[in-house]
């Protein structure tokens, strides 16, 4: 979805208004389902809540469809059930009329029905005095189409009759526009549907989106996408330039309903729009041969597209000579080439091309030939890789008859922020000092065997040579920790006194009230555990967090950080405290702060404080983790069989300090450990990167 698809859905959209007795009507000829995700969304909830109130309640309502991974769900069913358990949700105008409209139509017509409440819609813009009069009619259906089709002439040509709407759902939608207005009434409905069919619908992303339309369709007053799917791309190419509802958006999509969808989204808003149907390789609708209607030519001042990836039928025998092919006939296996010279051939000279690719594209053998002709005649401007794995965003020109070729090409590496290549775009116009992270490189030094315009071909590593000394610095205060942490023990040269005089197991220790030991209730973290927040005290530090409370898990344990997890307050949880003694299957740490619970294979013992040292405890049980074996199928450590001597509380006590310190010893090597990775690392890439050298 577009930008522009917030801006349109008002606010109140989620306010629960009264069902009116239309409304009461239409739901009880059309009872509506509802899937996870929907649910979720009216309790204000995650999916895996919703998971888990399946498993946790036996009341919970049963499927009444859909399949078994993704079943749907009564709505009037699932509402009881959320009021008798007393969860707090609520049911906007907005879903109520897409749970009626998805109920009137089988989940492979639902887009053809969304397509006819748009037109609908549409009509109702454009002849409001006409709608008026027609629904004053009992039988207002019966010249519905009609009316319909007089005035949204400019829409797609639809193969076969329309699909017809239940007289009352139409109600409901014209109420809602009436509320929020005809755009905002199909945005929200096309991001309902859009959110349905996520598997099926490939949709743009929006901040790349809007990123291509920058840099592509700047002052352009035509526009064309030749797969624009529902528009997104259009949407935003409406206002790149500036030139607001003066530009003309053309658009062409292989899906007859996506492209009346796209064609509704951009009508509905009052956009200069034309949208067909038809594959663009195969079927241009928009042919190099005939003007476009009131232009003057068939050429675009700019071309935005995010083409189908991967599809080898895409009619490389039938399109064998196509004017289109200047650079080179694509092969079988390149399809991706063909889309880059089909936006090409439809920009006129001078004008800019923003096409989406794969990353292999860039450095795949059979299209070297191709990648060639683009970069000696100057077509080929540059290459930004979005995100780690692709996809890269290709920027071309059409190139102007006689002018001189560039001769280098621009690459750049976007990290986590795709639009930072904007900058270095600007950067790279204004013949100024790159951002880091790009790089102009000579197109003579390209073309190799490969001629691979991957940006990582050509970058160096990314990496920010100017924390080497704030590096260094931490590796130098992790080292010098560690002097503070060797205990000072000494060598004795036969056992300590009465070191041998008694031991008992820690199972004994339990049963004469030495030590408390409690096991987790928890065989698995919950599926809607969330992310917790670590703080700098120790495991674990700090209060319970709103809306549920951390739990100490077995990765905690051996790290020594506070809680990273936090899960629903439940009945039978296990609550840690400061001084307690924690266990997993490899180490035993004595806990800090409170307000934690007991994660998954996990042991509490919870001494005598005035009887048994916590750490003296610790110690021994840190030793029975790593050479006792658990439970076979079990990750819980056999910590009852743990011998511990039975010595005075002030000598445990000095024992105690010792195995802390000690224990402090390798969490400190393990840090210095990767802060010296680290370290190396950056003086590596900085070296090779020419951006450290030694001193002298």
């Amino acid at each position: 979805m577009s930008h522009d698809a917030q801006a349109d859905n008002p606010a109140d959209t989620t306010a629960r208004p009264a069902v009116s007795p239309l409304e009461a009507a239409v739901e009880a000829a059309v009872e509506a389902t509802v899937n996870a995700g929907d649910i979720a969304r009216l309790a204000d909830v995650g999916r895996a809540a919703v998971s888990n109130w399946r498993r946790r309640y036996e009341d919970f309502p049963q499927p009444v469809g859909g399949t078994a991974s993704s079943p749907l769900f009564s709505l009037p069913e699932v509402e009881a059930w959320l009021r008798r358990n007393g969860k707090s949700f609520e049911v906007s105008q907005g879903d109520r009329v897409w749970q009626r409209l998805r109920a009137s139509a089988d989940d492979l017509r639902l887009g053809e029905v969304l397509g006819e409440v748009g037109a609908f819609l549409l009509y109702t813009l454009r002849d409001p005095d006409g709608w008026k009069r027609l629904s004053a009619a009992p039988d207002f259906a019966v010249g519905l189409p009609g009316a319909v089709a007089e005035t949204t002439t400019d829409l797609p040509p639809r193969a076969g009759d329309a699909t017809p709407v239940e007289p009352g759902l139409l109600r409901l939608v014209a109420g809602m526009a009436e509320r929020n207005g005809v755009a905002g009434t199909f945005e929200f409905l096309c991001e309902r549907y859009a959110e349905a069919h996520s598997r099926r619908l490939a949709l743009t992303r929006p901040d790349v989106a809007a990123l291509m339309t920058r840099l592509a369709c700047a002052g352009a007053r035509t526009v064309l996408d030749p797969a624009c799917g529902m528009g997104t791309l259009l949407l935003d190419a409406a206002g790149a330039g500036g030139a607001g509802d003066e530009v003309r958006l053309l658009g062409q999509d292989a899906n007859e309903t996506v492209a009346l969808l796209a064609a509704l989204r951009l009508l509905l808003r009052g956009r200069d729009a034309r949208v067909l149907p038809g594959d663009a390789l195969r079927h241009d609708a928009f042919p190099l041969d005939r003007p476009m209607d009131g232009l003057g030519d068939a050429l675009a001042d700019a071309v935005v597209c995010d083409p189908p990836f991967n599809e080898r039928a895409w009619g490389h025998e039938d399109l064998v000579g196509d004017p289109r092919w200047q650079y080179g006939m694509p092969p079988r296996g390149e399809p991706e080439l063909a889309w880059v010279q089909h936006c090409l051939a439809h920009v006129r000279p001078g004008g800019l091309a923003a096409v989406l690719m794969p990353g292999a594209a860039a450095s795949r053998r059979p299209g070297r030939r191709i990648r060639a002709n683009l970069l000696r005649t100057g077509a080929l401007r540059a290459v930004f890789t979005l995100a780690p794995g692709g996809p890269d965003l290709w920027l071309l020109r059409r190139p102007e008859p006689g002018e001189r070729q560039p001769g280098a090409i621009l690459v750049a590496d976007a990290g986590d922020d795709p639009a930072s290549v904007e900058a270095v775009w600007r950067a790279h116009l204004a013949k100024s000092e790159l951002p880091r992270g790009g790089r102009t490189v000579r197109i003579i030094d390209i073309l190799d065997d490969e001629v691979d315009v991957s940006p990582a071909r050509h970058l160096s590593p990314r990496v920010d040579t100017r924390g080497f000394p704030a590096a260094r610095e931490r590796f130098l205060e992790a080292v010098a920790e560690l002097a503070d942490d060797v205990p000072d023990l000494e060598v004795l040269t036969g056992g300590a006194a009465g070191w041998d005089a008694s031991w008992a197991t820690v199972a004994e220790m339990a049963r004469s009230g030495l030590v408390t030991i409690r096991h987790s209730t928890l065989r698995a973290l919950p599926a809607d555990a969330s992310e917790g927040e670590a703080s700098d005290g120790g495991v674990p530090d700090g209060g319970v967090p709103e809306g549920g409370v951390p739990v100490l898990t077995a990765d905690d344990v051996a790290a020594g950080t506070a809680p990273s997890r936090r899960i629903p307050r439940a009945p039978g949880l296990v609550a840690v405290r400061p001084g307690d003694v924690v266990a997993s299957a490899v180490t035993a740490r004595v806990v800090a702060g409170e307000g934690a619970v007991l994660g998954p294979h996990l042991s509490l013992f919870r001494v005598d404080p005035d009887k048994v040292d916590p750490e003296f405890l610790a110690g021994f049980l840190r030793y029975a983790a790593g050479g006792g074996r658990p439970h076979l199928g079990s990750s819980r450590v056999e910590a009852r069989r743990a011998r511990v001597p039975q010595l005075p509380l002030a000598v445990q006590r000095t024992y105690g300090t010792a195995f802390r310190r000690l224990l402090a010893l390798e969490d400190g090597l393990r840090e210095a450990a990767a802060a010296g990775e680290a370290l190396a690392r950056l003086g590596v890439d900085g070296l090779i990167d020419g951006r450290l050298r030694p001193h002298g």
